[in-house]
């Protein structure tokens, strides 16, 4: 009988997390597809070892670990919730978005995207809400702004809502087209009216959003998170200002500093990678001999085009939740690392395509063109020709001299870096289901 107790209770523990401590202090993975169990010392290995060994035991697959992770903190955290989907002004808008069907403006893709939940598109409210679970709150929380059910605080929630707002908008605000250079601005636009109405929406819709998560901010009604919040807003906009852009305002990359052909600088490191943000990131982050090195450029355009933003809401998070300034820090961190690392792996799949499709374009400010650009600077006259369209630009033979290079090589290696700095983070924390789910998602990443 005692046995048959300890059984049932041993099965309980895994219906909830997967896994059960054995009394020796090992992990205990149940793998009932495969009839097997699988033990895991509790000695403690490098970050790397962590990594392999969790990817020998079990196939992380995306749609499940992010499946299950919204079961721990309640419900689907995706921007297009039921809620949304039914409110006036999100069906005046899907009313509106038919009138640009055929006219292949930048705004069709971005809502296909966000409609269809493309897997690019990473789910960072609910990476706010596992935060919030995995770090707990402060025993002074008062029980009526706990959600107890979920383990997180209807503050908190409240946030990871905000920060999928401002995600989206600024997803929206990218759809807007350069009609017109500068020298022919004014000029009759009659024939682009499709175009012109596309904008609108674009910039109407966006505001929307940003608006709508300004008023949740304030709502919280937490001086310390609304200046935090909006340092996350002026970090978005700075994102757009960084190096060169042509003429219908898409990013092209510095060129190269001097540096023997054939040889790049050594990889950076993480501190190496800090603009000044970990002394205090309400300020504008440091631009200092930043452009024309490869690895400092790619990460301070995606930091402030999007790690900024996560890592600040889970810091917030964690501030709400009357954390200490220590490990809101981490919390920032972690954000901006695993957005980092989300980033230089989206970046690679362009070019683990053996050939490239005819029309298909990829950005050229990708961690592999940059890398690139640093081993062959000659490549950059190719670009060059680009400023005035992409059209000039053979992305083709650009595909096939980055794919023999070494950029490639370097940005599986960021992608390494940045997870084991997230999973370093997780390392602090108490184990939990949420720490659980955070770590298969960051492994789930890299399989998808």
């Amino acid at each position: 009988m005692a046995v048959s107790r300890i059984v049932r209770a041993c099965y309980q523990q895994h219906m909830r997390t997967g896994q059960i401590l054995s009394p020796t202090g090992s992990v205990i993975i149940f793998q009932p597809k495969r009839c097997e169990i699988q033990q895991i010392s509790s000695s403690s290995p490098t970050l790397g070892d962590k990594l392999a060994t969790a990817k020998a035991v079990q196939k992380h697959d995306w749609n499940r670990a992010v499946s299950e992770a919204e079961k721990i903190v309640g419900y689907p955290t995706s921007f297009l919730s039921l809620r949304w989907l039914l409110s006036d002004e999100i069906a005046n808008v899907a009313l509106h978005l038919r009138k640009l069907v055929g006219s292949n403006h930048p705004l069709l893709k971005t809502a296909k995207t966000l409609v269809y939940n493309d897997k690019n598109q990473r789910p960072w409210g609910l990476i706010v809400l596992l935060v919030s679970k995995a770090a707990g709150h402060a025993p002074t929380i008062p029980e009526m702004d706990q959600d107890k059910s979920a383990g997180v605080l209807h503050s908190q929630r409240a946030l990871a809502e905000v920060t999928e707002m401002i995600r989206t908008s600024h997803l929206i605000h990218q759809g807007m087209i350069n009609l017109q250079s500068m020298d022919n601005a004014g000029n009759n636009l009659s024939g682009d009216s499709e175009t012109i109405f596309g904008n609108k929406m674009a910039l109407l819709g966006g505001d929307y959003l940003l608006a709508n998560a300004s008023q949740q901010v304030a709502n919280l009604r937490n001086q310390d998170l609304n200046m935090l919040i909006s340092s996350a807003y002026r970090d978005l906009a700075e994102s757009n200002f960084i190096g060169d852009r042509d003429e219908q305002n898409n990013p092209l990359p510095s060129k190269p500093a001097s540096t023997a052909k054939g040889k790049s600088a050594p990889d950076c490191t993480l501190s190496e990678l800090c603009f000044g943000d970990l002394q205090d990131n309400t300020q504008p982050m440091s631009m200092e001999e930043v452009l024309g090195n490869p690895e400092k450029e790619w990460s301070l355009r995606h930091v402030l085009g999007g790690g900024s933003l996560l890592g600040k809401s889970c810091q917030g998070a964690l501030m709400l939740a009357g954390q200490p300034e220590e490990l809101q820090t981490q919390g920032y961190l972690f954000g901006k690392h695993l957005s980092l690392a989300w980033q230089a792996y989206i970046d690679l799949q362009p070019f683990l395509l053996n050939k490239l499709q005819s029309d298909a374009q990829f950005s050229l400010v990708s961690a592999p063109v940059l890398f690139h650009l640093e081993h062959d600077p000659s490549i950059y006259e190719q670009i060059e020709r680009g400023r005035t369209s992409v059209d000039e630009i053979d992305y083709q033979q650009l595909h096939c001299a980055v794919k023999a290079g070494p950029g490639l090589e370097k940005t599986k290696n960021l992608v390494n870096k940045h997870s084991q700095a997230a999973m370093q983070v997780l390392d602090r924390l108490q184990p939990s289901d949420a720490r659980t789910a955070l770590q298969n998602i960051i492994l789930a990443m890299q399989e998808l």
